[in-house]
């Protein structure tokens, strides 16, 4: 679905975009889908860095992924382009460093749709989405713990927002 056509549209961005934000890609378009609000949300990621641009996600982050029943295969990385500023209303980081590339990236009237991914999630005990490439398995679980909890935050403020909309329409 095209972005345009999407009431509500997240991107979510890490440096390569092949760990941390295509696993909250998959994560919060899975839980879109099993709620039944996926056409209602247009969801992608990107990263600040093209390194790794047209490659699927990290064998590993797939991996544990799909033993959570979220399938990653079929994303491919790309870089954030300016145009991304506009189409999309949130923009958000897995950590204070690509937060920073993202706000040098991005005009000042779209300032205020960066996030980090952590702040839906207050509760967790930290900030930042930990980049788990050159650690073990459980760097990948605990990127999706930390996710799973904030993917859930940030459920709830889409839907907020989705109803601030609706209600300034009638």
């Amino acid at each position: 679905m095209p972005v345009e056509s999407s009431p509500y549209a997240v991107l979510f961005c890490c440096m390569g975009n092949i760990c941390r934000s295509p696993s909250a890609e998959g994560l919060f378009r899975a839980e879109l889908v099993r709620l039944g609000l996926d056409a209602q949300l247009h969801v992608d990621s990107a990263g600040t860095h093209g390194y790794h641009a047209g490659e699927p996600p990290d064998a590993r982050a797939q991996r544990h992924a799909q033993r959570r029943g979220v399938d990653l295969g079929k994303l491919r990385a790309r870089q954030v382009e300016l145009a991304d500023f506009e189409r999309f209303d949130l923009v958000i980081a897995m950590d204070r460093d690509n937060l920073q590339h993202l706000r040098e990236l991005c005009p000042p009237q779209s300032q205020h749709k960066l996030r980090l991914m952590m702040s839906f999630a207050p509760r967790a005990g930290t900030d930042e989405v930990p980049d788990p490439y050159y650690g073990g398995a459980e760097g990948f679980e605990r990127v999706l713990d930390l996710l799973e909890q904030a993917c859930a935050g940030l459920l709830g403020h889409v839907q907020a927002e989705l109803h601030m909309r609706r209600r300034a329409l009638t």
